[in-house]
């Protein structure tokens, strides 16, 4: 590989540090630092999410290239949903920024999930999933 295609080679995907955010900020039980009333750490885990989520959709849009696939068009409806979840904002009510943070959360999780089943890297490993938001 030469020095051109190394420095455009994307950057490697951190699975583990999306998958850690979405794990320590939005965990719905009783030790989630992100409490219903706390609209100001919500804010900091959707800026968080915002930045995991636009760094990988392109990556998986990439990397869905088989064409006429039943993964190509899995992946594909997935992305537009994480688009779409981009632009939504949070309600303006108590919890709307917590309840917003946990649909990006899902949103992420699940391009994780498309990146490596396209990728082919190993999933399921102890601990990589969060639970269900």
């Amino acid at each position: 590989m030469s020095a051109i295609e190394k420095s455009h080679a994307p950057a490697p995907v951190d699975l583990e540090g999306m998958r850690k955010t979405v794990r320590a900020d939005l965990l719905s039980d009783k030790v989630s630092p992100v409490k219903p009333e706390s609209d100001d750490a919500a804010m900091a885990a959707i800026e968080a999410l915002r930045d995991h989520l636009n760094r990988l959709i392109p990556i998986v849009e990439d990397a869905a290239r088989e064409p006429d696939s039943i993964a190509r068009y899995c992946t594909l409806a997935c992305v537009g949903e994480a688009r779409r979840k981009l632009q939504a904002e949070p309600m303006p009510r108590p919890g709307g920024p917590l309840a917003y943070a946990r649909r990006l959360a899902r949103v992420l999780t699940a391009l994780c999930d498309h990146y490596e089943s396209l990728s082919g890297e190993p999933h399921d490993t102890p601990g990589a999933r969060p639970p269900v938001l």
